[in-house]
């Protein structure tokens, strides 16, 4: 929680309470990110190399297009099993890497400092899935560009993550979807609806729901199977957080 809070006050001195924004705020919280600038930046280094170095530009086509049409796969396998897997926190060297890029996000989901992904696991992630692909199709301007839609992916991921989580309804009708059905992972039953932007591996894999209606609400929604019981037996994220993990966000709100 230290580190936390720690992170807040570099970040504009405060800590941001998606519950309580205005979406004005929240444009003018994402828009100076360091996380979200430096991907901008990565993008554009890696986007102008891939066209300075390309020949013909459109071989960099099939590596865009590819790198955009299997990120819902790779976010979805990511979130399901690696996210929501228990083997991280029964290792106490991954036991704090699993409690910042996932843990907390579910322990408090209106916390927007640990809604976005920490640069150091995000940038080498995103680098390592697709990168391949793009040299594979293109060579190395293919690898830049591969990687460069992979980051402007994820900031455009980032910015919908925070509207489903954002006090406020969205004016169209395919965000307000997107908002429900991201709210049911987070309030009614984390076994489901992994997706973000898009939810076709989700019913690729038989793990999406459009309502509650005959989805039982889980028990561990909020703390992702990490509870006292085990905390007990594997204390490293108890430890780093200060605190026992909560069955419940911290505010009893939940988001429309």
């Amino acid at each position: 929680m230290a580190a936390q809070k720690s992170w807040g006050r570099a970040w504009h001195g405060r800590s941001y309470d998606l519950g309580r924004m205005t979406l004005p705020e929240l444009w003018r919280a994402y828009l100076t990110y360091p996380a979200i600038n430096l991907y901008a930046l990565l993008a554009l280094l890696a986007g102008g190399a891939a066209i300075f170095t390309a020949r013909p530009w459109r071989h960099l086509a099939l590596p865009v297009a590819v790198t955009l049409l299997v990120y819902p796969l790779i976010w979805y396998g990511l979130h399901r099993y690696v996210l929501h897997g228990r083997w991280l926190y029964r290792m106490q060297w991954s036991a704090t890497l699993w409690k910042r890029i996932h843990f907390d996000h579910h322990q408090d989901p209106h916390r927007l400092e640990v809604l976005f992904g920490a640069p150091a696991n995000t940038v080498p992630t995103m680098a390592l899935i697709t990168a391949p692909i793009g040299y594979a199709l293109a060579g190395w301007p293919g690898a830049c560009a591969a990687f460069a839609t992979a980051l402007l992916t994820t900031c455009v991921y980032e910015f919908i993550h925070c509207i489903q989580h954002l006090n406020y309804k969205p004016s169209t009708a395919i965000l307000q979807k997107l908002k429900r059905d991201h709210l049911l992972h987070h309030f009614h039953n984390e076994n489901g609806n992994y997706g973000i932007v898009s939810f076709a591996p989700d019913m690729l894999f038989r793990t999406y729901h459009p309502g509650a209606r005959g989805w039982a609400r889980s028990p561990t929604v909020f703390n992702l199977g990490y509870d006292l019981a085990e905390a007990r037996r594997y204390p490293w994220v108890m430890q780093a957080t200060g605190a026992p993990p909560r069955d419940k966000p911290s505010s009893a709100r939940q988001e429309s």
